[in-house]
Order: structure tokens, then C-alpha cells, then sequence
């Protein structure tokens, strides 16, 4: 797929003959192939301590030849408000996902928040594909396929959209793509394993080998990192896996940039048990039953590896100040802000939000009532995410920065690093 300039005005958004500006932000077209991945869950320090096991000397050469940076991820530290911001440069207040999962505030009803209407503003990717770019997506989880894809023309060869999760049930009218399991060489993986995320690697090589895309966009799982820390056994396995891929990649003549969605803390006690905030029987307790509504952002169909824990919480109540005061007295509780706070703080949809959101301390996670988590999957002691603690997440690519730039980065200036700062 080679890159094609041409002179077009977008409602919103421009094209014109070496440059796409997205919702306010500028990027050149790309002089070879883009690659950028969101590594779900990859705090600093897996990738260290792979390579320094001597496992991926890939990444070794990247972190030390290329452009090693460390950046902020946006609020809340989940999966889809940052892969949104990634590909959209901007963070919710402007894209409109404000977790994985919602109190729809038109239904009333609580939703998973992954269906393309919430998404309030284009991704690059229907920007550049209408600069004739090609363009390739392919994530672990379906759930983020239709966000991702939202505005793309599927054509095969020149736009697909596809998941790992359902590889084998691709179509050309719904992903741009048949056949993906044969062009791959694998079946379709158990959605809890690395294989889940090996499968978008191997894809995305066998499609920059047969269709050289422009642009492509590959988002992980964070299986792995919510089951082993950084350097042990089991993660180095996993990073080495991905340097192979990268590696492929490189040689093709990509500039690759990556990042993470956020990273991954332990959030268990000295007995191994998950330690946890039960926001909703405490307000049961202050207010009385059912008088205030706790809603998880965590939350999506994959709770086995994290129980539906993370350290973010959203709680609908009357008398905000009031509850927002006993709450920040809490140990376990890192803030309390009012529905405003947390938009201005956050840089989040107001409209989305409940009365109060909570964040806990590093090591500790809110969950609603006791009785309402199953924990049964948890087989290794509880990692998660969600909160300040974070936020800190990789921001690396393969080429050196054109030139210095002093600013704070954050996870979204992954394609704005990658078109336009790298030499």
C-alpha cells in the first residue's frame, strides 16, 4: 500500500498534500510504514528486565539506539479511554470514552463502552485513509474493534479492522479481510492466554509482508502483566515473544513507536488476597441501601483475570460534598472529587461521570459489594490498574528524536512521535 498525497477539505478535519490534521492536531503522511502498538498493561520495567535477562535484544538495541521515553497515560488507567486517546491524540473530554464500561445517562442503563456511537470524535485512521493511506488494525479483544474501525472504508488490501478473538469469523464487509487464520498460519486463540496477543504480532507481519500498509495499529491484552510482574519467568517469555515480532517488523523498514493503555501495580495484602474497597456496602452503610449507585469502569467481559478490581471508581449520590469528605479521611483512598473536579482534573466528559469518582491508593481496589465479585479466576495474587499509580507508562521507537523536544509526553503523542518527531 503506498502512500498517496492528495488535496482534500473534511469537515473538521483537513487533508492536504503532506500532512492530515486531526481533531486539531497535525501529522505528516508517512515517508515508510507506521507501526504503533499499545502494550495492554506494560508498566516500566517489563521490558527491562526482558532484555536484561537477555531476552529481547531488539528492545535492548531500541532503548539504547533509538528514542526511550516514559509518559503519562489518561484517566481513568483502563484500556479503552487510552486506546482512544492513542488513536484520536486526544484525551476523553474530547473523544468521549470514559472507561470500558458506563451508567448511559440517556437509558439509564449500565453498558459496556464499546460501541462505535460513543465516540464523539474521528480516529486518524479515516483522516489518512482518505490521504491514501492503507491502512491495517487488528486488536486482541473484539471489544475494541468497532471504536477502532469506526469510519474506515473496509477494502481488502487497502483497510481492514479485525480482532484475534475473532479471527476466524472475519469478513470482508465487516473487517476489509477473509481468510485470516490461514494467512496467519494460526488458530484462533483462548482469549486468556498470551497467544491472544501473540496472534495480533504474527498478523501484523504476515499483512506489512503481503500488503504494506501505511499505517497499522496493534493493541495487546493484558493477560500476562495481571498475572506476573516484571522479570519473572512468565513475562520475560512474553516480551521476548514480542522483540521477535518487532524485530520482523524493523527489518521490513517500519518506524515503529510504542506504548502502553497503563501500566499494572499489585493490589493484594500480606495474606495474598486481593485488598479491596467495597464502595457500595460502605454507602449501603452511610446512606442506606441502594440510595447511591457504584459503577466500575474496569468492567468488561473479561473479568477472570481481574475480578471487575481496579483502583477507579464512579458513585451516583445526592449530597456529593458530603460523602467526597468521609471518603478522602479514608486510608485506601487516594482522591475524592466531585463530578466538575474529576472532568477538569482528568480531563474527562463531564456528562459521563457519576457524582463522586474515586481513586485508590497503589496497592489497594474499589469494588462495588462483596457478594457481586467473583474472584474464583484470580489464580495468582491480584495486579491491576485504574489509577494515578498508573499512569506511568513506555514511550519508545525505533529511530532517534529529529531533535530535542522538552515537554510532558503522554501515551497519545505515539503517532505525532512517530510522523513527526523521529528522524
Amino acid at each position: 500500500m503506498d502512500t498517496i498525497g492528495t488535496t482534500n477539505q473534511v469537515t473538521g478535519n483537513q487533508v492536504t498534500d503532506n500532512q492530515v490534521t486531526v481533531n486539531g492536531r497535525s501529522y505528516r503522511l508517512p515517508r515508510q510504514p507506521t507501526v504503533v502498538v499499545c502494550i495492554d498493561g506494560s508498566q516500566p520495567g517489563y521490558i527491562e528486565r526482558a532484555f536484561e535477562a537477555g531476552r529481547a535484544p531488539w528492545f535492548a538495541r531500541v532503548l539504547t539506539e533509538g528514542t526511550n521515553l516514559l509518559a503519562d497515560c489518561v484517566m481513568p488507567s483502563f484500556t479503552n479511554p487510552n486506546n482512544l486517546s492513542i488513536v484520536t491524540g486526544r484525551p476523553p473530554a474530547v473523544h468521549g470514552i470514559s472507561g470500558n464500561y458506563f451508567l448511559d445517562p440517556e437509558s439509564g442503563k449500565e453498558v459496556m463502552m464499546n460501541d462505535a456511537r460513543f465516540l464523539r470524535v474521528e480516529t486518524l485512521f479515516p483522516a489518512f485513509q482518505r490521504a491514501g493511506c492503507g491502512i491495517a488494525v487488528i486488536t486482541a479483544k473484539d471489544k475494541l474493534r468497532g471504536l477502532l474501525g469506526k469510519g474506515l472504508a473496509l477494502t481488502p488490501g487497502r483497510a481492514c479492522s479485525f480482532s484475534s478473538e475473532k479471527s476466524d469469523k472475519a469478513t470482508v464487509a465487516e473487517n476489509g479481510i477473509a481468510g485470516v487464520n490461514a494467512l496467519v498460519g494460526l488458530p484462533v486463540p483462548d482469549v486468556y492466554s498470551a497467544g491472544l496477543s501473540e496472534f495480533v504480532f504474527a498478523a501484523g507481519v504476515k499483512l506489512m509482508e503481503r500488503d504494506r500498509p501505511d499505517i497499522m495499529y496493534l493493541s495487546t491484552t493484558d493477560y500476562i502483566q495481571h498475572k506476573h510482574a516484571p522479570g519473572t519467568p512468565v513475562a520475560n517469555d512474553f516480551y521476548a515473544m514480542m522483540d521477535g515480532y518487532l524485530a520482523r517488523l524493523d527489518a521490513m523498514g517500519c518506524t515503529i513507536v510504542l506504548t502502553a493503555d497503563h501500566g499494572m501495580n499489585a493490589k493484594f495484602g500480606a495474606d495474598g488476597q486481593p485488598d479491596v474497597i467495597y464502595l457500595q456496602d460502605l454507602f449501603d452503610d452511610w446512606a442506606g441501601k441502594d440510595k447511591a449507585r457504584v459503577i466500575l469502569p474496569i468492567t468488561d467481559p473479561y473479568v477472570v483475570h481481574h475480578g471487575a478490581l481496579g483502583s477507579f471508581a464512579v458513585v451516583y449520590c445526592n449530597d456529593a460534598p458530603r460523602w467526597k469528605a468521609r471518603l478522602e479521611a479514608m486510608n485506601g483512598i487516594e482522591e475524592a472529587l466531585t463530578r466538575n473536579e474529576a472532568a477538569k482534573r482528568f480531563e474527562l466528559p463531564a456528562d459521563r461521570l457519576g457524582d463522586l469518582v474515586v481513586v485508590s491508593t497503589k496497592h489497594k481496589v474499589l469494588g462495588t459489594s462483596g457478594a457481586r465479585h467473583d474472584l474464583s479466576g484470580l489464580t495468582e495474587p491480584l495486579r491491576s490498574h485504574g489509577g494515578l499509580s498508573e499512569q506511568k507508562v513506555p514511550l519508545i521507537c525505533n529511530r532517534k528524536l529529529g531533535q530535542p523536544v522538552e515537554r510532558p509526553w503522554r501515551n497519545f503523542d505515539a503517532f505525532d512521535l512517530a510522523l513527526n518527531l523521529v528522524e
